[in-house]
């Protein structure tokens, strides 16, 4: 306050610098702020935080298979903006110091010295949560996609993050990525899919390309079968002539739960896991969409710029309109608050129990009659 009072007394511009101490007043996160970065239930006397086990994360998976790739390419470093934890790199940099860069609180820098490595031949894994790269969006379309960079970007908390509420919800990096030129975008629907693609990523040296990823653990009631990963290829885990649902990522088991529930009232769905959000693979979607002339997208992104548009603009310019009826689901227009993901994604309609009341409709329309 002190030196709040003496600046107000002061004539021009001045510049005060506040040190802080993170943890500040609380010992035990004073002496480790990472691990107290976001804490969990604990053991107040003693300080204990102890993290339940459970299934294997996305960010887990990628820092596995980040460690993996590094281990098979010397080429392959890592980069991160102060989020060593949150994005799995923590493994990586202990393993591979000489091949870890922690940029700090400063996205953009982290984006053009990756495009920099990659111009160099190096191939940089530049891990930042979805939210975040945001903040170097200039970077990625000057630095990064105009000279056709090779830089592999790695989007955690892509999607509905929960908790952290919306400022860290990942609703719009398909939007702010897809209309750049010269870069390709994926989404796994799994973590067994996002190792695959971290290997597809080390080897793609044609164009910068980006995985969007989502918070916490993958859902295992989602076929086993898989395709190898091709560029701009889709995969179809079940066929139905009835029906189309192109999910993007996470949505991908919303989906497959909504085809099983279909099942059971003898609605043959077709489910596909669009893999590709740039380029789509417009081929595999629209000949499974013309069997039933029924097709449902959803994602969890911004519908304005998002897959669901994509996939509307792939069906005019193939002269179909008319013939297949494109229900789109996406988040809708507004910042969406915190709360547990299935609670929010309930309320944003990215739901089987939305996506079977969205396959009654278009089946009701197609019969001519009013469903009750």
């Amino acid at each position: 306050m002190e030196v709040f009072r003496n600046v107000r007394e002061l004539k021009g511009p001045t510049f005060v610098h506040a040190i802080t101490v993170k943890g500040k007043g609380y010992d035990v996160a004073e002496e480790d702020s990472r691990k107290w970065h976001a804490a969990v239930p604990f053991d107040l006397d003693a300080g204990d935080m102890v993290k339940a086990a459970g299934p294997v994360t996305f960010t887990q998976a990628f820092g596995d298979a980040a460690v993996e790739c590094a281990e098979n390419d010397p080429k392959v470093v890592a980069i991160t903006a102060a989020m060593p934890d949150g994005t799995g790199l923590a493994k990586f940099s202990k393993e591979f110091p000489d091949r870890y860069y922690d940029v700090g609180i400063a996205e953009q820098h982290a984006v053009t010295f990756a495009a920099g490595l990659a111009a160099g031949g190096i191939k940089p894994f530049c891990a930042i949560y979805s939210t975040f790269l945001q903040r170097g969006f200039d970077q990625v379309l000057h630095d990064v996609c105009i000279q056709k960079l090779p830089v592999r970007f790695f989007m955690d908390r892509a999607g509905l993050v929960g908790d952290d509420g919306p400022t860290h919800h990942g609703a719009f990096d398909i939007s702010m990525l897809s209309f750049i030129p010269n870069i390709v975008l994926l989404a796994p629907r799994d973590t067994t899919e996002l190792r695959e693609m971290t290997r597809w990523m080390k080897d793609f040296d044609a164009l910068p390309s980006a995985v969007r990823y989502p918070r916490g653990a993958s859902d295992d009631r989602l076929p086993e079968g898989r395709t190898p990963i091709e560029l701009g290829k889709a995969e179809v885990l079940s066929e139905g002539d009835d029906l189309t649902i192109a999910a993007v990522g996470s949505m991908t088991s919303v989906a497959w739960e909504a085809a099983k529930r279909l099942e059971e009232e003898g609605i043959r769905t077709c489910v596909i896991n669009a893999r590709f959000l740039k380029p789509i693979d417009a081929e595999t979607i629209l000949s499974r969409a013309q069997k039933s002339g029924k097709l449902i997208t959803i994602e969890e992104n911004a519908q304005t710029g998002g897959f669901g548009e994509a996939v509307r603009a792939a069906i005019h310019e193939a002269n179909l309109d008319g013939k297949i009826e494109h229900k789109l689901r996406a988040l809708p227009d507004h910042f969406i608050e915190h709360g547990a993901q299935p609670i929010i994604r309930n309320e944003c309609g990215l739901s089987a129990d939305s996506l079977v009341e969205d396959a009654h409709k278009l089946l009701a329309e197609k019969k001519g009659v009013q469903r009750r």
